[in-house]
C-alpha cells in the first residue's frame, strides 16, 4: 500500500512538472501573440503527437514523450544576407534549417510584421523572457503558500546543544579521554542561550552569527548571551578550523571557522520579503550547481558504474524530483502538513531551476535566444553611433551547430540522469 502510495505521489507530482512546463510555454506564447507573431503549434512533450487540436492559427497537443514542450514561432531565422560572403559548410547548413522554416512563412507573413526577427529587441527579450518568469512567479507562489500558511524551520539564536568535545575519529560519536574540548565548552556556553553579540557585533539571526564564526577561523572569540534573563559577557576563547559543507555547495567542503554548538529550530511564518530572500539564497545555489552540472553528472555516471551509492546532492532528472517526492509523502518520520509544505517547496524548487537553467546564455535555452537579441541591438547601436551602415539583424540560424552541441548534451546528460535515477535512486529517509 505505501509503494502504491509512493507511485501515485510520483506521478501527481510528474504531472505537475509538467503543468510547470506548459505553463513555461504560455509565457513564450502569450507575448507573441500580443506582439503580432504566428504562433503554429503549442505542444506538451516531443515525439510523435497524441492529441492535438486547433484553435485559430494554433495547433494545441500533446507529444508522446512528456519529458518538456515546445511552441513554435515563426521567423526565428532572418533571411540570409545577401552578398558575396564566403560560403562554407556551416553556411549551408544554417542555411539549410533556415530554408526548412522558411517554407512555412508566407508573404502575408512578412508583410505584416509576424515574424519574431522582425520585432523590436524589447518585445523579443519579454517573449524570449516569458517562459523563465512564468518557473520564476510559480516558484514564488508556492513558496509563499508555505511560508506564509505553514511557515518554514529557520535557525534561531538560541543554542540548542554544545559539543563537549573534539572529536577527531569519525567512528566515534562519544567523548573519550584525552578529546579536547569544543570553544562552546570552554566558553560556557549552554543550551538556552540567546547570542547577544560575537566579537562586540550585535546578532540579529543565526545566519549572520554562522557567517562570522566560520570567518573567525582560529581567532579568539567573545560571546555576550542572554542568559535567564541577564546579559553574561563569556570568557574569550579561540575557535577552531575544521572542515565543513559549502553553504552553497553542502557536496564540497571548506575550511572554516567552528565553535560546536548547534541552535534551535523554530517553525517561522513570513511574507513576500523572506520568501525573495530564500530564492536568492536558492539561486545562488542553483547557479553553483549549473557551472557544476557537467562534472557532477559524470560523476553521477561513474558512481553509477562502480556501484557507488547516490549522495542527496547529486543532480537529479524529473523522474528522480518525482521519486523524491513520492518518498517525502510516504515517510513515517514527518507529519501531513510537513510533507504537504516540503512536497510544495520541492516543486518549487524544481521551478526555479528551469528558470535559471533556461537564462543560461546558450541555444537553444531561452537565455542564447536572449543573448542574441542583445547582441543584435548593441551591433545595431554601434553602428548608428559611428554612422556605419545598419549590419541588420542578427543570423542566428548560425548558432544552431552550438544549438545541437548543447541539446546533444542536455539529451544524453537527462537519459544519464534518468537511468541513473531509475536503477540508483536518491534516499533521504
Amino acid at each position: 500500500m505505501e509503494l502504491l502510495a509512493a507511485v501515485g505521489v510520483a506521478v501527481g507530482f510528474f504531472a505537475l512538472i509538467m503543468a510547470s512546463v506548459a505553463l513555461h510555454e504560455l509565457g513564450h506564447m502569450v507575448p507573441a501573440k500580443i506582439f503580432g507573431v504566428r504562433v503554429p503549434k503549442y505542444f506538451v512533450g516531443f515525439g510523435p503527437t497524441l492529441w492535438s487540436t486547433t484553435r485559430g492559427e494554433t495547433e494545441y497537443g500533446f507529444k508522446w514523450f512528456p519529458l518538456g514542450g515546445f511552441v513554435r514561432l515563426m521567423g526565428m531565422y532572418p533571411p540570409r544576407a545577401d552578398g558575396s560572403q564566403r560560403r562554407g559548410r556551416l553556411a549551408d547548413f544554417a542555411d539549410s534549417a533556415r530554408e526548412g522554416e522558411w517554407a512555412d512563412i508566407t508573404a502575408d507573413d512578412v508583410a505584416n510584421s509576424r515574424l519574431f526577427y522582425q520585432k523590436k529587441t524589447w518585445q523579443k527579450l519579454i517573449v524570449m523572457a516569458g517562459g523563465p518568469a512564468m518557473n520564476l512567479l510559480i516558484a514564488f507562489v508556492l513558496l509563499l503558500g508555505v511560508t506564509a500558511g505553514y511557515g518554514v524551520y529557520r535557525p534561531q539564536t538560541t543554542i540548542a546543544t554544545v559539543q563537549q568535545c573534539i572529536i577527531a575519529d569519525p567512528a566515534r560519536t562519544e567523548c573519550a579521554p584525552g578529546d579536547p574540548k569544543t570553544p562552546a565548552a570552554v566558553a560556557g556556553l549552554q543550551p538556552g542561550d540567546r547570542v547577544v553579540s560575537f566579537n562586540g557585533i550585535a546578532i540579529s539571526s543565526y545566519n549572520q552569527l554562522s557567517d562570522l564564526i566560520r570567518a573567525n577561523m582560529d581567532g579568539s572569540a567573545t560571546f555576550v548571551v542572554e542568559r535567564q534573563g541577564q546579559q553574561v559577557t563569556l570568557p574569550t576563547v579561540h575557535t577552531v578550523v575544521n572542515t565543513l559543507p559549502d553553504k552553497l555547495d553542502p557536496s564540497h567542503s571548506v575550511t572554516a571557522g567552528w565553535m560546536g554548538l548547534s541552535p534551535q529550530q523554530a517553525l517561522v511564518k513570513g511574507g513576500p520579503g523572506d520568501v525573495l530572500s530564500d530564492m536568492w539564497t536558492m539561486t545562488q545555489q542553483s547557479v553553483v550547481a549549473l557551472v557544476q552540472f557537467p562534472v557532477k553528472v559524470w560523476n553521477v555516471v561513474a558512481d553509477l558504474a562502480s556501484g557507488k551509492p547516490r549522495s542527496v546532492y547529486d543532480p537529479v532528472s524529473i523522474v528522480g524530483a518525482s521519486q523524491v517526492a513520492g518518498e517525502v509523502a510516504t515517510s513515517d518520520q514527518l507529519p501531513l502538513a510537513q510533507k504537504a509544505a516540503s512536497f510544495l517547496t520541492l516543486l518549487a524548487s524544481v521551478n526555479l531551476f528551469l528558470a535559471l537553467f533556461n537564462f543560461v546564455p546558450l541555444p537553444p535555452l531561452d537565455g542564447g535566444h536572449i543573448a542574441g537579441a542583445i547582441y543584435e541591438w548593441v551591433r545595431r547601436r554601434f553602428a548608428s553611433w559611428f554612422r556605419r551602415p545598419d549590419p541588420g539583424y542578427f543570423d542566428t540560424a548560425k548558432l544552431l551547430p552550438i544549438a545541437y552541441g548543447v541539446g546533444g548534451l542536455l539529451l544524453i546528460s537527462g537519459l544519464a540522469l534518468v537511468l541513473a535515477d531509475v536503477i540508483s535512486p536518491i534516499r533521504l529517509f
